[in-house]
């Protein structure tokens, strides 16, 4: 077993009149359909450091088994709205755990998208570091609670939108973050 050093956003879509092409051609605009992804749920490991895709990538090789955190949206109407979205939350204090969420959904713009999946993380953190909060208020609102208290840093998100495509092809957006070694 390892424990990744590093992990990178990325984000994709994919238009095939077949629905795995589709994901397929999601995954290469993605620049990951070389690897073997594998899901994993949503602990950020301590000491773990986000870089850019430029950096994550090379150190991946083709058919590589590949953790990540994907969300994931297909469709095959034309001209609805799809979105994937990643959100990450980290703590304040060094050598603790953060969160990644996943969101999929419909309608919604890819800032709506990646607030929600951003606020799902922090609310996780912020529950595990024993932030009280009203999950009844807006994100922003808690977003500041959670700010102020000092134990959640920062969070920020990575999120892909798109319409059906017309002539019954299947759409398919991605967003994931990818652990490496």
């Amino acid at each position: 077993m390892y424990v990744p050093r590093y992990m990178f956003f990325t984000k994709g879509v994919g238009v095939h009149k077949e629905k795995l092409a589709s994901f397929e051609n999601a995954l290469r605009d993605a620049k990951i359909a070389h690897l073997n992804l594998v899901t994993v749920s949503s602990i950020f490991p301590p000491h773990c450091r986000v870089v850019d895709i430029d950096t994550g990538l090379p150190r991946l090789e083709p058919g590589e088994i590949t953790h990540c955190v994907m969300a994931r949206q297909e469709i095959n109407e034309p001209g609805r709205r799809i979105v994937a979205s990643i959100g990450l939350a980290l703590p304040a204090e060094s050598g603790k755990y953060g969160y990644l969420s996943e969101h999929h959904g419909f309608g919604q713009t890819e800032k709506e998208a990646g607030e929600y999946a951003e606020d799902l993380a922090a609310s996780m953190l912020a529950n595990t570091l024993g932030i009280e909060f009203d999950p009844d208020k807006d994100y922003d609102e808690r977003r500041d609670i959670y700010q102020m208290s000092g134990k959640i840093v920062e969070s920020w998100h990575t999120s892909q939108a798109a319409l059906g495509a017309e002539g019954n092809l299947w759409t398919t957006v991605l967003a994931a973050a990818l652990f490496v070694k």
